[in-house]
């Protein structure tokens, strides 16, 4: 899995440069025979970049990030379910493949990321009819009018991308969308104080420079009112649903079945959360 014989070379920022666990861990579980994955196109990506993946071989991370993915997934299904002609809105869309996996033929897509990541993404991925990819940074507010032109209700999803931001960014981030789009959904994952301040104990992160690192803490997913977030869901790698747990690794099936406890205590530093957007007020927001 080293850097030899890859094409494509890789260029990305510090916090960009993290789309790449995700990327292989999808590529490692679709190459297995009852993988919780199952995305050719990421494995195709993978052996076409000139990147040294080495480094994550075997970390556990690579099971949780699709573990993640397949939980963000079923978020966005239900959406899908009730909203098929909706729009889903990919924040930080990195090389994800959720178009490949759940497009219904009907709903819209815009799937947006930073100039250097969308590059690279647009050599993997085309837009179309009802897919458009977007260069926008999420702390800005230019891109919501791309938003608006297409048809709701909106889902906006951000799997991994939040986490990397200050605080006050993501605050930034979120409110103008809570006012400008009420109603909506957001589902995206939070991080809290303790897995923030032991990042150099994670199997993947350890591996990247700091710059990389997870940066917002947040202890409470229900207490983001005041930034417009009414909190609908919130789970762990504890609350996976049947299908996931179906063909996750064996130890953690034994895990989840014997030993609920322990799953529940090694899941308590990381959540998905499904949020609708409530209009609030710029006073309201401020306080």
């Amino acid at each position: 899995m080293g850097a030899m014989g890859k094409a494509i070379p890789v260029d990305l920022g510090p916090v960009q440069e993290t789309l790449l666990i995700p990327l292989l861990g999808r590529a490692q579980e679709t190459r297995l025979q009852r993988g919780l994955m199952h995305d050719p196109k990421a494995v195709s990506i993978v052996e076409s970049l000139d990147y040294d993946f080495s480094k994550w071989l075997g970390t556990p991370s690579l099971v949780g990030a699709s573990i993640r993915a397949r939980i963000f997934d079923e978020q966005v299904s239900t959406f899908l379910s009730s909203h098929p002609s909706g729009t889903v809105v990919e924040i930080g869309a990195g090389l994800n493949t959720r178009f490949e996996r759940l497009d219904n033929g009907k709903a819209r897509w815009l799937e947006l990321d930073l100039p250097d990541a969308m590059a690279l993404r647009q050599q993997f991925f085309d837009s179309n009819e009802r897919r458009t990819m977007l260069a926008a940074d999420v702390r800005s507010s230019d891109w919501h009018e791309d938003v608006a032109a297409l048809p709701g209700p909106y889902c906006f999803v951000s799997e991994a991308v939040l986490i990397y931001l200050d605080g006050t960014d993501v605050q930034h981030a979120i409110e103008p969308l809570a006012q400008r789009f009420p109603g909506s959904w957001l589902i995206t994952d939070t991080v809290n104080s303790h897995a923030v301040e032991n990042q150099h104990r994670h199997d993947a992160m350890k591996k990247l420079s700091k710059e990389s690192w997870f940066r917002w803490k947040c202890d409470n997913p229900a207490g983001l009112r005041h930034w417009g977030l009414q909190l609908e869901q919130s789970q762990t790698f504890a609350d996976v649903s049947p299908p996931i747990r179906a063909v996750m690794p064996t130890i953690y099936r034994f895990t989840l079945a014997l030993l609920p406890w322990l799953a529940r205590r090694l899941s308590r530093d990381y959540a998905i959360n499904r949020y609708t957007f409530n209009d609030i007020s710029p006073q309201q927001a401020s306080v």
